[in-house]
């Protein structure tokens, strides 16, 4: 079904709304979006049916024990405190309105990409299913609205989204799927701030690290074909760290990409980390200099008496912060470099950071000329898949030409 199909205005009858001011931006700022919030109480007689789920990462699991603990909950007809006790629904729209008149709202979802239930969706699941056994005024729910955060969607989700990741990656790592990590970054200076389960406080998360190597992975994606892009390394951390447990779990050494992939994983970190730091070198602007690469919208320029801006795995200075949305292309294009060679290894055809100084202008003046056909939209960049597909033939040509 494509995405728009389902798009629409939905308009229901709630028992509070509020408005929640936004304390950083008390007006709108041109060329910015500004993210508001709105806090609803509803009944759960009156939640709509088909509120999109596109945005929400996870797939609703009700036979779980926490899943049985919100039936039992909602369905409890003593205690009437659902509202209070579950921590409700999360939803991402274009725009809400509020009549008086009726206590009803209008909440519009039009990209379905971004819009739509982001996180709760077991509990809207379970609302859902369990309305038969419930009567009117009996238990309510609490819903969360945010508009204006379609260029931060898939920071909001990553972060409203953890708790299925965090189990899964503790469990990996009880179960030691993450040796072969470990083994590859023993003697890198980020080893020992690489988290691998809940509640570590180490600054570097195992998702994020598995996600840039899943831009690499060549049995997913090939280095020849034009259709297949690994854009869930940038819009989906749990399918990348799922690919990662799968992959250990089913596959023997010779058939796993991430076996595969050894030889070149200290690279590839170090290939991201080149680009984190010197991208604003490579953009030419309009002539304007890398200066004008601080403007570009998405994009943080240090300032001074600020904390310095670090790269992500060496810490090495840098003048910028770029978001996801331009990195990630850019480093997937790299994905054309690798082949298996007649060891069943990965490896690279060109020196890629030689690459990387060749074609690296053009790959982000061509990401950035793209995010501001976009509307400058850092977000919709990163899942374009015409960006992917252009930078990506751009590397790929350097294979048939000199270094």
């Amino acid at each position: 079904m494509n995405n728009k199909e389902r798009a629409g205005k939905f308009r229901f009858k709630v028992s509070s709304f509020r408005k929640i001011p936004n304390p950083y931006f008390k007006q709108a700022m041109q060329g910015r979006t500004n993210p508001e919030m709105y806090i609803l109480i509803c009944d759960v007689l009156d939640i709509p049916d088909d509120i999109p789920m596109q945005t929400n990462p996870r797939e609703q699991k009700l036979t779980t024990n926490v899943s049985k603990k919100i039936q039992a909950s909602l369905t409890n007809h003593t205690d009437l405190n659902f509202y209070l006790l579950n921590r409700g629904i999360l939803l991402s729209a274009e725009s809400i309105s509020f009549d008086n008149a009726t206590d009803e709202v209008t909440i519009s979802f039009e990209d379905l990409s971004v819009h739509g239930n982001v996180d709760g969706g077991h509990t809207y699941k379970i609302i859902k299913d369990n309305k038969a056994l419930l009567d009117r005024g009996e238990q309510y729910v609490k819903i969360e609205v945010l508009t204006g955060i379609e260029d931060m969607f898939e920071q909001l989700a990553a972060a409203r989204n953890t708790s299925v990741q965090v189990k899964d990656k503790s469990i990996a790592e009880l179960e030691k799927r993450f040796e072969l990590i470990k083994n590859c970054f023993e003697h890198e200076s980020f080893y020992n701030e690489i988290n691998y389960k809940e509640n570590d406080t180490k600054r570097i998360d195992v998702q994020d690290v598995l996600s840039i190597l899943y831009l690499f992975n060549i049995d997913k994606h090939g280095t020849d074909s034009l259709t297949s892009f690994p854009i869930s390394a940038y819009s989906s951390k749990k399918l990348c760290t799922d690919t990662y447990i799968n992959a250990s779990k089913t596959l023997d050494d010779s058939n796993n990409p991430y076996m595969k992939m050894r030889p070149i994983m200290v690279d590839i970190i170090k290939l991201y980390d080149k680009l984190e730091m010197s991208i604003g070198d490579y953009y030419k602007g309009d002539g304007n200099g890398i200066k004008k690469y601080g403007s570009v919208k998405g994009v943080s320029t240090h300032q001074a008496g600020k904390p310095t801006y670090l790269s992500k795995f060496y810490q090495n200075e840098m003048p910028y912060i770029s978001p996801n949305g331009f990195l990630f292309p850019i480093l997937g294009a790299f994905r054309a470099l690798v082949y298996e060679d007649e060891n069943g290894l990965y490896a690279w055809r060109k020196n890629p950071f030689r690459i990387l100084d060749n074609v690296g202008s053009t790959l982000v003046n061509t990401t950035v000329d793209m995010s501001r056909q976009l509307g400058n939209n850092p977000n919709a960049v990163g899942k374009s898949q015409n960006l992917w597909m252009t930078l990506f033939m751009c590397v790929k040509m350097q294979i048939m030409q000199g270094e």
